[in-house]
């Protein structure tokens, strides 16, 4: 499974930000999918993911503000970021288990939020 990651950027404190994954195999197939970041000088941190049912599931921090949704016609789960916050800057990363055993990860997205 190859995930291709895309969205993020710089926007201000309280702005809106959307990430979207695709996915190289039906997400029908994937048991979850969803999204991960990594602040500066920060551990790996779970976001919100989604499960194959459509069941999200939230990070604490981020419960209120962000959305996780997934299309599979378009094989893309998405993460819409509203009121941001200054702790929110990280490198996003797309997650997928495909298996009991298989992840696969894509390539971290850059967002920065600025006060």
């Amino acid at each position: 499974v190859q995930l291709q990651a895309s969205g993020g950027g710089l926007v201000q404190a309280g702005g809106s930000l959307s990430l979207s994954c695709v996915s190289s195999r039906s997400i029908r197939s994937i048991m979850s999918m969803g999204w991960y970041r990594q602040g500066p000088g920060k551990q790996r941190e779970l976001v919100a993911v989604v499960s194959s049912s459509g069941m999200p599931n939230y990070a604490d921090s981020v419960k209120g503000r962000f959305t996780i949704s997934r299309d599979g016609a378009k094989n893309t789960v998405y993460l819409q970021m509203t009121s941001l916050k200054t702790e929110d800057t990280a490198v996003y990363y797309c997650w997928a288990r495909y298996s009991i055993s298989g992840n696969a990860w894509g390539q971290g997205t850059q967002v920065t939020v600025s006060s």
